[in-house]
């Protein structure tokens, strides 16, 4: 992970990719958003998403895990050749959550962050405040899913 010094506004990442499977949809579902559509597939086919659709719950949570995994490859990297790793505070919230289309059983949904905003943080000293937009395209190209949201991130500290 890198210090707010080191990111650009504009700077993008793609994070990974995730492919939904019918098994998966329900599992999720099951535990944390009991629906019809997301739980049986011909209740999804006579939903209005057409077909077993995956909790949008579900989709952001895939994108969390590889934007962490992501990361924790980026710090790997960065530490094997010798470079000191930013520790990232938590994130200050999110906005702009959307679920555009339906992600079905089946879709692999591919996403990419990017940086639209940074600040130094006026109450924290020696942190700044990261703003990016990630989203999530299915395998036809067609955004899915997007989400802005702010994390604190170290400066570097002065030698």
């Amino acid at each position: 992970m890198r210090f707010f010094e080191d990111i650009a506004i504009g700077q993008r990442r793609e994070i990974g990719a995730y492919t939904f499977t019918a098994e998966s949809i329900k599992t999720f579902a099951a535990k944390f958003d009991p629906q019809r559509f997301h739980l049986d597939e011909e209740e999804g086919k006579n939903s209005l998403f057409g077909g077993l659709a995956a909790s949008g719950w579900h989709v952001g949570s895939a994108c969390m895990s590889l934007l962490v995994a992501d990361g924790q490859r980026l710090a790997r990297e960065a530490t094997s050749r010798g470079e000191e790793v930013a520790v990232w505070g938590p994130s200050p919230g999110f906005r702009d959550l959307r679920w555009i289309r339906p992600v079905l059983a089946g879709d692999t949904v591919s996403y990419v962050n990017e940086v639209i905003d940074k600040r130094t943080s006026a109450s924290r000293p020696g942190w700044g405040i990261l703003t990016a937009r990630t989203t999530g395209t299915n395998q036809r190209g067609e955004e899915v899913y997007s989400i802005t949201a702010s994390a604190f991130v170290p400066l570097r500290k002065a030698k």
